[in-house]
């Protein structure tokens, strides 16, 4: 009060002093007015500082917030990081089967060095023709699949298989009950059709590679490892898989487990969607250590393959497939069904693949989609001139060296005098997909010439791989998927497959590239000795309850 009223004193004494007494009252006025303004200042002031201390507050809190959030999101990080979901998948299959099996064998000559007289009066033994007939086969199948991301751009993905016949530890389910074999590649178990042909209850390592991708920020990849090369299109439609990746093979030229590399490449070109290429190696036998005293001239086997995709979507995939096949073996190295000692003793030379396959889908067919294929193939040998040989007890004059060693003179894909041969095959087919309810219908045709050669022994059929047939073989099938709701993933399913093979063979040696093919009507004659059954044609009908997760 002292200041204002000091204030009020002073303007007074100043405008007695300049302006009349009668101006007093407005003065007075006008003092209480810029007081009162004053007064204001300092409020709004006051304000000012308030609002900005709370300002003050709100940023520290906001930043004790954000900085709370910040260390939540890295926390939530690690735990996705060393959550399994977020690196690990797993998944698998289970597969019952039933086969009934029928088949007739055409009357042969069947070569018999085994037991052979020293006149060779029974180098070969004259065979009738038979009825073979299997009325219930059953088997199952299991296999377990891993994928991990290791690191940023590399992964691991392995494939673990399981395949067995009900009651049995091994393959002589498939094989002749006088002990022999109809198909070389049946003929036993060995490395690359492991867990792929019902063998024992083993749970294998069917596949296992690491693959790094995105090198050098490019579209490139490298893989290395247990190669997946089974399971190739198109026989994913019959197998009610998914179409495979770019790390798949054509199933009408290799259906084998190699061990091996790959190189691949997959540019964005516009008007070529999903296009790749690949360059592939693998390992198909590997030879022992020998000195160069005691080498026995038999070299590791191996495959190079070189694939071009240049289109590839969902409703359209082209591919063409080029292998090289070097020091083909003689015979695998059988894990059942032989005596020690037995497989590869003579590499044969090596056969040049060519092959294309188109693979397509046409939705709103009708009721539902129609999937379809059509494949093509050529094989071109090139011996060396290598012959299987076969030591015999007992030496016979006019047919063994001294040392009883009896020269089949079959190479490859000849037998006497060496040459070069070119087959061909074609396989086409599709499957119409009605899914409202879940069934699905297909229709599968292959043919093999006469000196047609493939590398498949791993694909899925009992009696022999169906498209390395030198004949016809003709497929329908029917799969009955269950509409139950996943649970495990968004691909799981349960289906029923009810499926009918025949097969009419022309010549002998389907699957096999031991010797010259000879026709079947040919066969009742000793000149042309066989060592497996030459059956005419076969059957097959088959049920699977299956289930995916």
């Amino acid at each position: 009060m002292r200041k204002k009223f000091g204030k009020i004193l002073m303007v007074t004494m100043l405008l007695a002093v300049a302006a009349p007494l009668s101006a007093y009252s407005a003065d007075e006025e006008l003092l209480r007015r810029i007081d009162a303004l004053s007064q204001e200042l300092n409020a709004l002031k006051q304000q000012v500082k308030d609002s900005d201390t709370k300002l003050q507050q709100t940023e520290n809190k906001v930043k004790e917030t954000e900085d709370r959030s910040k260390d939540t999101e890295r926390k939530v990080a690690k735990v996705e990081r060393n959550s399994l979901g977020k690196w690990l998948t797993i998944s698998g299959d289970y597969r019952f089967r039933y086969d009934y099996l029928h088949a007739k064998a055409a009357p042969y000559f069947q070569l018999n060095p085994g037991n052979t007289q020293a006149n060779g009066s029974d180098l070969f033994l004259q065979m009738p023709g038979q009825t073979l007939r299997s009325d219930a086969l059953y088997t199952n199948r299991f296999g377990l699949n891993v994928h991990a991301q290791a690191t940023q751009d590399v992964s691991v993905t392995a494939r673990l298989l399981m395949y067995k016949t009900a009651g049995a530890q091994d393959d002589a389910a498939i094989q002749s009950s006088t002990g022999g074999s109809f198909f070389a590649d049946r003929s036993g178990l060995f490395d690359g059709t492991i867990g792929h042909v019902p063998g024992d209850s083993r749970l294998a390592v069917d596949r296992v590679y690491a693959t790094w991708k995105n090198i050098a920020g490019q579209p490139i990849w490298f893989s290395i490892g247990r190669r997946p090369s089974t399971g190739g299109v198109p026989s994913h439609l019959r197998q009610n898989n998914e179409k495979p990746g770019n790390a798949g093979v054509p199933s009408l030229m290799v259906d084998y487990a190699f061990d091996g590399v790959t190189l691949g490449w997959a540019p964005d070109i516009a008007g070529l969607d999903g296009a790749y290429a690949k360059f592939c190696y693998g390992r198909g036998f590997q030879d022992s250590i020998n000195s160069d005293s005691t080498s026995n001239g038999l070299h590791s086997t191996d495959m190079l393959g070189v694939n071009i995709a240049p289109y590839d979507t969902d409703l359209l995939k082209a591919e063409f497939q080029y292998n090289r096949g070097m020091n083909i073996f003689n015979s695998p190295n059988m894990l059942t069904g032989q005596s020690a000692g037995d497989g590869p003793v003579e590499d044969l030379g090596d056969i040049d693949w060519y092959g294309i396959s188109l693979l397509g889908k046409v939705k709103n067919v009708g009721i539902g989609n129609v999937n379809w294929f059509a494949s093509g193939a050529i094989s071109q040998t090139h011996p060396n001139g290598n012959t299987v040989k076969v030591q015999l007890e007992t030496p016979i004059a006019g047919y063994t060296d001294a040392n009883g060693m009896l020269d089949t003179g079959a190479g490859l894909l000849y037998t006497g005098t060496p040459k070069s041969s070119t087959g061909w095959a074609v396989f086409v087919g599709g499957r119409y997909d009605i899914e409202q309810t879940g069934t699905k219908l297909g229709f599968e045709y292959n043919h093999g010439s006469k000196d047609w050669i493939t590398f498949a022994p791993a694909a899925d059929d009992m009696w022999t791989s169906k498209v390395g047939t030198r004949g016809n073989v003709y497929e329908f099938y029917i799969i009955q998927e269950l509409k139950l709701k996943p649970i495990s993933s968004y691909l799981s399913k349960t289906f029923f497959r009810i499926g009918y093979q025949y097969y009419d063979f022309e010549y002998t040696g389907s699957n096999n590239w031991v010797g010259a093919p000879v026709k079947i009507s040919d066969v009742n004659n000793q000149q042309n000795g066989q060592f497996l059954t030459p059956l005419k044609n076969a059957q097959d009908l088959y049920a699977t309850f299956e289930v995916h997760f």
